[in-house]
């Protein structure tokens, strides 16, 4: 019989369940509010850019202080923060959009405030994540990592994709201030559970050094590990196309398959649904198929995703193929995540699972400005129906690239003999 995961995995997971219902709903409320202050699709990019730069920005720093603090704390006042910055922007919100519809305010001045909004509340989650992704192997033994994470995903998945879309498109319907509303509360009741959280979770005591060197420390440990390195190379090409297919689905869906805010929040219960599957069954298919081949069929799937959302105009077929890839996801993050945190030194994880996901998630914002990008420079040549469609095809032939670069690297006999130095 598997060893219980325990109580203060209980309240981390019940914390992340209720942050991610307030994420899922903005999900669908931050795009869309961009979508009803201007029709650019590189302006609504953006928004989604700004929340996903300072994974680029701050990524390394971030790394630096989850090794110095205890982590518990610093997921704590990463929520805090949040509940508070949202609470403001729904106040913000709310005082703004009846002038701008009874006397034509312009919408310029809260679209600033919606893109810095974005901006630093990014620079909370990178700190917040990387924290809770190093506290976890101080809450579970080494044998139940896979278990572990797989749950944190699944509910991170069904809050994110399927409860929290649809509620927003709701929401929305109703006032737009209300989704940024929830979205804050969430964080709130997840600070809440935190402080519950019972332990000392301070990293590993040593002398401090200069935050360079320290940085510098995780990096040459990820840079001269060849499977570490390549991993985190291909998750930014994975995480750059995703992103990418994401934000192009906002224009695709209203404008191609003529779809409303509930409708799309309803479209995206896809990654919920593949999502929660993956999450929970992500320990038995590794068991079942060996890590190695699993990450290999995970990569043919996200492929086969992208290249069919390309050429279908209809709803059904992408809605199937975001439930497989989302399964397929939480398998490939089960796996790789769980690698990292059982190999890697404790007194090194926060700064090399930072350096990772520099690379992993700093490339997030090349995939939403290039979905923008692709679509106004295709427009020149092509119609407009078209030019809806080039951030799929670019995000299919990258990542065949992906499958290119790493798939002799993957096999199941490699991944049994890893070994970090």
């Amino acid at each position: 019989m598997s060893e219980p995961l325990g109580k203060n995995y209980r309240l981390l997971w019940l914390a992340n369940a209720v942050a991610n219902l307030g994420d899922g709903i903005g999900v669908v409320a931050w795009p869309w509010l961009a979508s009803l202050l201007t029709r650019d699709p590189v302006a609504i990019a953006l928004v989604a850019v700004a929340l996903r730069l300072p994974w680029f920005l701050f990524s390394l720093p971030a790394g630096v202080i989850t090794d110095r603090f205890d982590r518990r704390k610093l997921v704590l006042a990463m929520d805090f923060f949040r509940f508070l910055a949202l609470g403001i922007l729904a106040l913000i919100i709310w005082l703004s959009l009846p002038i701008i519809v009874t006397e034509g305010f312009p919408t310029a001045p809260l679209y600033w405030v919606l893109l810095f909004s974005a901006l630093i509340i990014g620079f909370a989650e990178v700190l917040r994540d990387n924290a809770a992704q190093t506290l976890l192997p101080a809450i579970v033994s080494p044998d139940r990592l896979e278990a572990a994470n797989g749950r944190l995903w699944s509910i991170e998945v069904l809050m994110n994709s399927l409860i929290g879309p649809p509620v927003a498109g709701l929401i929305i319907t109703l006032a737009v201030p209300f989704a940024f509303l929830f979205n804050c509360l969430g964080f709130g009741f997840s600070a809440i559970l935190i402080i519950a959280i019972r332990g000392d979770f301070k990293p590993v005591s040593r002398q401090r050094q200069p935050w360079q060197t320290e940085l510098k420390q995780g990096y040459s440990f990820l840079w001269r590990n060849a499977l570490l390195r390549n991993l985190a190379l291909c998750l930014g090409i994975m995480n750059a196309t995703y992103h990418m297919m994401m934000t192009g689905l906002i224009l695709f869906t209203q404008d191609i398959l003529g779809m409303g805010a509930a409708q799309f929040g309803l479209l995206l219960t896809a990654d919920a649904l593949g999502g929660i599957l993956g999450g929970f069954l992500s320990e038995k298919v590794t068991r079942l198929l060996g890590a190695g081949l699993a990450l290999r069929i995970v990569l043919l799937v996200l492929f086969a995703q992208i290249a069919v959302v390309a050429v279908v105009s209809d709803a059904k077929p992408i809605w199937l193929m975001l439930a497989a890839a989302s399964f397929a996801s939480m398998v490939w993050n089960s796996i790789t995540v769980s690698l990292r945190q059982r190999h890697i030194p404790q007194q090194l994880l926060g700064r090399v699972n930072s350096v990772y996901r520099f690379f992993g998630w700093g490339m997030m914002p090349l995939g939403l400005i290039g979905s923008g990008l692709s679509v106004k420079f295709t427009e020149i040549y092509f119609p407009y129906e078209t030019a809806l469609r080039a951030p799929f095809v670019l995000g299919a032939a990258l990542m065949g690239g992906v499958i290119l670069l790493i798939w002799r690297h993957l096999s199941n006999d490699a991944l049994k003999q890893v070994k970090f130095a």
